[in-house]
């Protein structure tokens, strides 16, 4: 990844290459808007099938848990491509690679939701999060090479808005569209926007197109970095249905992943020109970063996936309510945003970083202690709250990464920082969702010997009037639900853990001699 989505030369930020003015006024605008709206597209559709994943495993005649193929299929393909976004642009120009890549994922889009079976959504949204990839990256490259310098910050403020909301109204949207049409409408929806976006990009944009470089690409890298990763996600995904290792597809795999890695990274380490250049990790404090940044995101990316789930399959909420639960997150995320950046030039960035991830497994914790009897507002006051550690985990975290890079390592980075943070996100949602299920069959076969030992429930029912099947029918319903809701306690009670260590885990790294601003860095 010797070229980045990222680089960013300021005096060359607003001068178009082809002797044509630079945008100004209202044209300037209409194309910041187009860039943030691609950003905004990419962003939401990683959260935007969340509350979507029991209406489309049922939908598909499959189970919930792999439906969750959904989310992380897209998510690894996303990551996959980000280290590979430097190098496309240098090759075919960053103009041209944005605005083929937002018109593909608006076919893919369409073709998402047009499938008819599991196996062919998953195909497709594969597709979708490879055409996704760039789009995060250059979105902001392309905003600051458009602006004068000096309202350099003003574009950043407007990707990192769309960064913020776009999770939020993902659930919301998911939701809303689940209950009142169907399934099929959260993908299709992308298409006028994308192909709108990539016709108004070009038009606008095509002026600002810099000389292409041959730069060379790190094939084998790419080719050993697609076979550990998938083959990882595929055992993560599909070995609880194919009892683990006593599977010699899950071994084969096994074995494989191991293998790719291994030699991915002595391949990486002495490649000219590595698609991930491993060599930043000699730094201690980019290290600290990475491995908090890994563990606290794997967890806070998690949660989010198994909340709505939760809510939808135990607590009675449809995908509009679940989607409005959870949205809450975002509301005191996007009000602290501003402070923490403010903060993160003036306040040890380690302190900032220790107190949000400390701040989110906290309210974690408390959410281990949930009940089948709680409100709408005992759950989503919690979510409100986990936006408070937000911002004062992300924002700093980056800069606090950056600074520890050398100046020319910067743009490998932040490249390599973002594709950790996507992949662990992945991996988390599979860990989680399998965990759960298996949690809850375990908790089943423990409570069953302890249900209603006295035999005083099963009496009330039946003086009550009820049959003795319908009596069965109660207290496995019972015992269903509690196994479910304890397996979920259990969950958050881990994630609570990890997000702890996390948050020790950034006292690992040196206390910077230098600030650097997450956005000028080219933090994603």
């Amino acid at each position: 990844m010797s070229q980045s989505s990222s680089q960013y030369n300021p005096s060359a930020a607003g001068l178009p290459h082809d002797g044509e003015q630079p945008l100004q006024g209202g044209m300037l605008i209409l194309a910041a808007i187009v860039l943030a709206m691609a950003n905004f597209i990419a962003v939401l559709d990683m959260t935007i099938a969340n509350v979507s994943v029991p209406t489309i495993a049922g939908g598909l005649g499959a189970t919930t848990t792999q439906g969750t193929w959904v989310i992380t299929s897209y998510a690894v393909a996303e990551a996959i491509t980000v280290p590979l976004t430097g190098w496309l642009a240098a090759r075919f120009g960053a103009v041209r690679v944005f605005c083929v890549s937002m018109a593909l994922f608006g076919v893919f889009s369409v073709l998402c939701g047009l499938s008819t079976s599991l196996e062919m959504l998953v195909v497709f949204r594969i597709f979708q999060g490879l055409a996704g990839g760039p789009l995060m990256p250059l979105s902001q490259t392309l905003l600051l090479r458009i602006f004068p310098p000096e309202k350099a910050g003003a574009a950043v403020g407007l990707w990192a808005m769309t960064t913020v909301i776009a999770p939020i109204l993902g659930p919301i949207l998911g939701g809303w569209l689940c209950d009142n049409y169907s399934w099929h409408w959260i993908f299709l929806i992308n298409l006028p926007f994308a192909m709108v976006g990539a016709m108004a990009a070009w038009k606008l944009l095509k002026r600002y197109e810099e000389s292409l470089q041959k730069a060379p690409i790190d094939i084998v890298g790419l080719i050993l970095l697609i076979v550990w990763v998938g083959c990882l996600q595929l055992v993560l995904d599909e070995g609880k249905n194919l009892d683990w290792f006593a599977s010699t597809e899950i071994v084969a795999l096994s074995i494989i992943a191991v293998i790719g890695f291994a030699a991915f990274l002595i391949w990486e380490l002495h490649d000219d020109n590595p698609i991930v250049d491993l060599r930043v990790f000699r730094h201690r404090g980019f290290s600290a970063a990475v491995l908090t940044i890994s563990l606290a995101f794997a967890g806070f990316f998690g949660i989010n996936v198994l909340t709505p789930q939760w809510l939808q399959g135990l607590m009675g909420y449809t995908a509009t309510e679940a989607g409005m639960a959870t949205a809450w997150i975002g509301v005191l995320a996007v009000v602290l945003s501003p402070v923490a950046a403010g903060m993160t030039m003036k306040v040890d960035p380690r302190k900032l970083v220790f107190f949000g991830v400390m701040w989110l497994g906290l309210i974690i914790l408390w959410r281990s202690f949930s009940n089948m009897e709680m409100t709408y507002w005992d759950i989503a006051i919690p979510m409100l709250l986990m936006g408070i550690g937000m911002p004062f985990f992300f924002v700093p975290l980056t800069g606090l990464a950056m600074a520890s890079v050398d100046e020319r390592e910067m743009a490998s980075a932040a490249g390599l920082m973002n594709f950790l943070r996507t992949i662990s996100g992945a991996f988390a949602t599979s860990v989680i969702t399998t965990q759960w299920d298996s949690q809850t069959t375990m908790n089943h076969a423990t409570l069953v010997g302890d249900l209603d030992r006295d035999g005083s429930v099963r009496s009330m029912l039946s003086n009550s009037g009820m049959t003795p099947d319908a009596v069965n029918a109660t207290l496995e319903q019972l015992l269903n639900g509690q196994s479910v809701m304890l397996a979920t306690n259990q969950i958050f009670m881990a994630t609570a853990v990890v997000m702890f260590i996390a948050a020790f885990a950034i006292w690992l790294a040196p206390k910077p001699d230098k600030t650097v601003d997450p956005a000028a860095a080219g933090g994603h």
